[in-house]
């Protein structure tokens, strides 16, 4: 599979997914977006596919927010379809049910924050820069920006962000919540992929199960996300990968995951 806006790269079963525009700073136009979500969905349908990294091109950007030149025309109606359309997008990379890797290597802004968070994993370079500045534009965000920001930080911080529009750096990013971890820019993508081959490395239905449960657990009730996480123990004791992890752990040994 090739593309204009992206570049896709395999390492074993992870794939690493490069935004590919670094004269526009990686800026999410309809393509780019229709890109990610073809290349997102192909990667969630090969089983050789474990683990995922999302990336910018470049040294300054992740991604610099959405593409300016189509939002100044829209109208009401194009508007919300536009949104609408980013949303599905990223809850489809939320809820891949495969590790998604973000490597922050630079602004993650408006659109480009939204989609880090739409991450499973944040890590950010040292030089990374976040923020949803999209009220400086007399707009506000569209891809769930409003949403997933106060879920990662509270609602004071994300209050904060959302109406200054300012921007905080990688360790202040870190200090509230919003990455895992700040390395050196350098080590960025070497951090990313040494943790996406632990995670690849892991028993892919638990793997996902896991992220279903946190995820759709954290929007219900807490004795519904119990019920959901007892409804999925129930299903995976009964999986091969199950057996062979238990087997393996009393044979002393390194267990071989089949994903069934």
């Amino acid at each position: 599979m090739t593309f204009e806006n992206l570049l896709l790269e395999r390492d074993g079963a992870v794939a690493i997914v490069t935004l590919n525009r670094p004269k526009v700073l990686n800026a999410l136009n309809h393509q780019t977006l229709a890109e990610l979500s073809a290349c997102m969905a192909s990667l969630k349908a090969d089983e050789g596919v474990r683990a995922i990294i999302l990336t910018g091109s470049g040294e300054k950007s992740f991604v610099a927010g959405a593409d300016i030149n189509e939002l100044a025309t829209q109208s009401p109606v194009e508007g919300q379809a536009h949104a609408r359309r980013g949303q599905l997008i990223l809850d489809a990379i939320e809820q891949l049910g495969k590790p998604v890797i973000a490597a922050i290597n630079g602004f993650a802004l408006g659109g480009g924050c939204e989609l880090a968070m739409a991450c499973t994993i944040r890590l950010a370079a040292d030089s990374a820069r976040f923020g949803q500045p999209e009220i400086n534009l007399g707009l506000m965000p569209g891809y769930a920006g409003s949403q997933r920001l106060p879920r990662l930080v509270g609602k004071g911080i994300a209050m904060e962000m959302l109406l200054t529009g300012d921007m905080v750096g990688a360790q202040r990013a870190y200090e509230i919540g919003l990455v895992n971890r700040v390395v050196p820019a350098a080590e960025l993508m070497t951090e990313a992929r040494a943790l996406a081959q632990t995670l690849a490395a892991k028993a892919p239905i638990a793997v996902g199960f896991i992220i279903d449960a946190v995820n759709q657990g954290l929007e219900a009730p807490f004795a519904v996300g119990e019920y959901l996480e007892t409804s999925l123990f129930g299903t995976i004791a009964s999986s091969e990968d199950m057996r062979e992890g238990t087997k393996a752990f009393l044979d002393k040994r390194k267990p071989v995951w089949q994903g069934k």
